[in-house]
Formats: structure tokens, sequence, C-alpha cells
């Protein structure tokens, strides 16, 4: 009985999961054109043939509430908060990683 409990437990967690993958992934992809649209008008020094690989660079490393801040933005408008999540992320060290390797990886095509 016990045993049983225990594969249905682990089951539903793993379904558990699954879906707040999904809903993570919705989420980033609906975060992207407020993303871009902060760096576009806000980010004057992002050339404009760098927005989309700057966006995937602040979204793969945006966290959950980052996220929720760029959704909120998308209902509300691009804001201050928004400007400013957007800033914290680039400052990351692994975005700027990500920044330079995209950036390479162009100009070598």
């Amino acid at each position: 009985m016990r045993l049983v409990a225990l594969v249905l437990c682990a089951a539903t967690l793993a379904a558990c999961t699954e879906v707040e993958q999904a809903v993570d992934n919705t989420a980033r992809r609906g975060a992207k054109g407020v993303v871009t649209e902060t760096l576009a008008t806000r980010f004057p020094q992002v050339p404009k043939e760098l927005i989309t690989p700057f966006t995937d660079c602040i979204i793969d490393n945006s966290s959950a509430v980052e996220i929720r801040e760029y959704a909120k933005a998308a209902v509300v408008g691009v804001d201050d908060g928004t400007v400013e999540t957007v800033r914290t992320v680039l400052g990351r060290p692994e975005t700027a990683a990500c920044l330079q390797a995209k950036v390479l990886a162009s100009a070598t095509t």
C-alpha cells in the first residue's frame, strides 16, 4: 500500500513539474515582446541588429519573479521598474557571457 502511494506521489510531482515548466516557457515567450520594446525604447546604446540576441539572453537569465515583472508590463506598459529589471539582468555575468557568445556567433556567420 505504501509503495502504491509513493509511486502515485512521485507521478503527481513529475506531472506538476512538467506543467510548471510549460507555464514558465509560455511566460518567457510572452515576456520577449516586453523586453524587446524596453531595449528598443529605453536602451538606445543597443544596436538594432542586436536587440534579438539581447532579448534572448535577458529572458534566458531572468528569474520567475523577473518574468512576472515583464508579464505585468505587457498589461500595464513598460515603466521604470521594468527598465530596472532589464538593467539588473543585463548586469549579471551569465547574461554578459551569453551576449558575448551570441555576438561572436553572429560575427562568424
